[in-house]
């Protein structure tokens, strides 16, 4: 089976062009990004140094940036951002 003869039976979710939808995609982003920052930390703990056999704190600080930027840069891509948001939409919708 190819990947292009796939037919997919729901279309991707797309956001609103409300002005709140914006701000609301930041947020929820945001906290995806907390959530993939905390799967991070969890899962390097036990990760070697990077630069040294010894504990540096050094290495400490550089491997927690990474892990920080990768959090950022990866925030939206896994779906609980887009989960968060249809959920909050659909309620900001109802009120």
């Amino acid at each position: 089976m190819e990947i292009s003869s796939v037919n997919y039976q729901k279309a991707v979710p797309t956001i609103g062009t409300k002005e709140g939808d914006k701000a609301l995609r930041e947020k929820t982003d945001q906290f995806e990004s907390i959530i993939i920052k905390m799967m991070l930390d969890e899962s390097m703990k036990d990760e070697k140094n990077v630069f040294s056999s010894t504990n540096d704190p050094g290495d400490k600080i550089f491997k927690s940036m990474y892990r920080d930027e990768l959090s950022n840069v990866s925030a939206g891509g896994f779906g609980f951002s887009q989960m968060l948001f249809e959920h909050l939409s659909q309620k900001a919708e109802n009120h």
